[in-house]
């Protein structure tokens, strides 16, 4: 019989659309709290079973403090026999078992409640109202072939961040990362078979850190970054440990220290290195040069990123986590870069050269480098092509789920206001409301 944990939550509990979406927020602290009041858990067995000291639980509850490490949140849901998907895992082992098996009600089907759906999406993202996705049984013998059908799936899903924001997708990555580290714990392998696996869940963990990094969740981004550079040493990927790099340097709030960073990311390079990945790591370290205000150091490494894409021999293999990086992402980097460091005539061109050939396909992109344009048209005294421009980006940015563009235009917008009494500015600012 399978074992059943003291702690387990009756499944009427959870059904509850308020646990669900404690659930879905990682707020543990209410999850035990209603544990408590609504099925008798004391905070004690909580503490037992999930492993935290009891004055930590309580401390949780009372609103205090969050739970962020993986492990921890892959323990508390073992101990409440939550089930994987409603806080971001893979299905559990248990869960294969018939150990408390549940379908809440929030699932998509013919018992659909879509008051849930709806109440769980708008406050957490699209994902994590859904079921986890489907992921095919592994084999108990890790193969590279095995890899290399994860590693495509990685790719198909990479997709996803074309059009959603990291609102709808980080639950979905790091359901993925958690599956591999599974993988990694319960597998048998060969040496090159579990190299292969380190390196694809490095990538994974990238994914997952850039989609928390896009919806707010930058603690959750930085840990990822972190597990993702542990693992690219582990494999021997250098190529992703210089990523890894760049995606902390890309969201490090302190200047110095991005570009710090970004040297370091830089450093990984070798002469093996693919063309599109020196690129990136190269542009990512020219924005964190002009965030910092280094002209000279800018523009040293964005004739760097040129240098390296016209380097690229055809069919050279890239991988397909740099694919994004060609001409008209360069031209958007370096017209960012020059936004920030005050020269919009060097940055006006560029940007709608480059935003004439962005597809609105990628809303949340062409959002955030339009706010990148209008900051330009209003520091060149282009108030009316700044409305233009920022209404542009209101509508592209409507419903995705992402907290960047939202950021960019606050200070576009507040801008604005200092010009209400031009006509299109007006329209804007209503629009905005």
């Amino acid at each position: 019989m399978t074992y059943q944990p003291p702690t387990a939550l009756p499944r009427d509990l959870l059904d509850d659309e308020e646990i669900q979406r404690a659930l879905a927020d990682h707020d543990f602290g209410r999850v035990f709290r209603l544990a408590r009041d609504r099925a008798n858990i004391s905070y004690s067995r909580i503490a037992a079973e999930c492993d935290i000291k009891p004055e930590r639980v309580g401390t949780l509850a009372r609103g205090r403090g969050r739970i962020t490490t993986f492990s921890k949140i892959m323990q508390i849901a073992d101990a409440l026999r939550v089930p994987g998907h409603m806080v971001g895992l893979a299905p559990r082992p248990w869960e294969a078992d018939g150990g408390h098996a549940h379908t809440p009600s929030s699932q998509i089907g013919p018992t659909l409640r879509r008051r849930t759906v709806l109440q769980v999406a708008t406050s957490t993202g699209l994902a994590a109202a859904l079921p986890a996705l489907h992921r095919p049984t592994p084999p108990t013998r890790i193969t590279t072939g095995h890899v290399q059908l994860l590693r495509q799936r990685t790719a198909r899903l990479r997709r996803l961040d074309e059009i959603l924001g990291g609102g709808d997708t980080y639950r979905v990555y790091l359901a993925e990362y958690q599956a591999t580290k599974a993988e990694l714990r319960t597998g048998s392998f060969t040496d090159q078979s579990r190299r292969l696996l380190v390196s694809l869940l490095s990538e994974q963990a990238q994914q997952a850190g850039w989609a928390a990094f896009d919806g707010g969740r930058h603690a959750d981004a930085a840990a990822l970054y972190e597990e993702s550079k542990a693992a690219a040493r582990e494999a021997g990927d250098s190529d992703l440990l210089g990523n890894g790099y760049a995606f902390l340097a890309y969201q490090t709030a302190d200047s110095r220290e991005a570009v710090q960073i970004a040297t370091a990311s830089c450093a990984t390079i070798t002469g093996g290195t693919p063309a599109t990945v020196q690129a990136l790591l190269h542009e990512r370290m020219a924005w964190a040069c002009a965030v910092a205000g280094d002209a000279d150091s800018t523009e040293r490494a964005l004739d760097a990123a040129r240098a390296a894409l016209a380097s690229a021999q055809p069919g050279e293999p890239q991988p397909d986590w740099a694919a994004w990086v060609d001409p008209t992402e360069l031209d958007i980097m370096t017209g960012r870069c020059w936004t920030e460091l005050r020269r919009p005539l060097r940055a006006v061109p560029v940007l709608t050269r480059a935003l004439d050939a962005y597809s609105d396909h990628n809303a949340r992109d062409k959002a955030l480098y339009l706010t990148w344009l209008a900051d330009c048209y209003l520091t060149a005294g282009e108030v009316e092509e700044a409305a233009r421009v920022t209404g542009r980006a209101l509508d592209l940015a409507a419903g995705v789920a992402s907290v960047r563009p939202q950021q960019r235009l606050a200070p576009v917008l507040a801008k604005l206001r200092t010009h209400q009494g031009v006509g299109p500015v007006r329209e804007v600012l209503e629009k905005a409301v």
